[in-house]
């Protein structure tokens, strides 16, 4: 039995839409749950009832990774390995067996995750190597002006085509893990309300041996957006300050504190401009790559 994840906050009929994309994407039996954090849009109601779905009402709004814990620990103890899976994604036919096919074809796996891309076609860059200092200031100061600098190419692999490879981390939008590798890293850090949480997983997954696989033959894709526009600029300063959390705690030396001010400082910066441009906010536009 496959698990399936998905994080919920008013998702409109997204949430429909990606319930229905699971017949055909496997023809195994898939334990749902839907880890609600305040929906009032009536699109829970919409989609209770169906068979192999549970819908978990959190008492508070628990944020991303929160929300998926909640969501893993009210599976059936048989459901492995499991999709954690954004509600306004639309899976591809066969991609969940595909993705499963990349475990057993990669056992030091502790995630795999799909090649994804917009409503459009554009397939965007979901498995990246882990940001640095140097890699990712270039990246989030110049990303959203000169999209195809030398850091933004490097950290998201701009430049490489789409193939089955290791990455540094997978987009939390859409992976699938095993259960005991979720296990075993004590699943997302809660301290992470939304953004980066994804890449803290993926980091901390390699810590303890496991890798992080890029699998593009399963295809997926992601609307995006949806909860988070509507209140962009909440979301703003929670990015950036996720970004802090991140990166400084790469460096948490006392030695190593005018780098984290410097940090602190230019993320505030840029959460202040992001704020007031909606073309900062966005960041690095997506490389046109679409699907042959």
């Amino acid at each position: 039995m496959l698990g399936l994840v998905t994080v919920t906050y008013s998702p409109g009929d997204t949430l429909a839409s990606l319930l229905d994309s699971i017949p055909a994407a496997t023809g195994q039996e898939v334990a749902v749950v839907i880890s609600d954090n305040g929906s009032t849009d009536g699109s829970l109601e919409a989609v209770e009832g169906r068979p192999g779905v549970t819908v978990l009402r959190n008492e508070e709004n628990l944020g991303y990774g929160r929300g998926v814990n909640a969501g893993v620990a009210a599976l059936p103890a048989a459901a492995d390995p499991i999709l954690i899976v954004n509600p306004d994604v639309v899976l591809g036919e066969g991609s969940l067996d595909v993705l499963c096919e990349g475990l057993r074809r990669h056992p030091r796996a502790g995630a795999v995750g799909p090649l994804i891309t917009t409503p459009e076609g554009v397939v965007y860059p979901s498995a990246r190597e882990l940001p640095r200092v140097g890699v990712g200031v270039g990246h989030a100061a110049l990303g959203w002006f000169w999209p195809t600098n030398p850091w933004t190419r490097a950290y998201r692999r701009d430049l490489a085509d789409p193939a089955e490879r290791a990455a540094g981390w997978l987009s939390g939008s859409c992976m699938l893990i095993r259960r005991e590798a979720f296990e075993t890293v004590g699943g997302f850090d809660p301290a992470y309300f939304m953004y980066f949480e994804d890449v803290d997983l993926g980091e901390r997954l390699g810590r303890a041996g496991y890798e992080n696989v890029y699998i593009p033959d399963a295809k997926v894709m992601h609307r995006g957006g949806h909860s988070t526009e509507r209140h962009r600029s909440a979301m703003v300063a929670v990015h950036h300050e996720s970004a802090y959390r991140y990166l400084s705690g790469r460096y948490p030396r006392s030695y190593q504190a005018p780098l984290r001010w410097t940090l602190k400082t230019g993320l505030w910066i840029r959460a202040v401009a992001a704020r007031r441009s909606a073309k900062v906010s966005a960041g690095a536009a997506l490389p046109q790559r679409h699907l042959r």
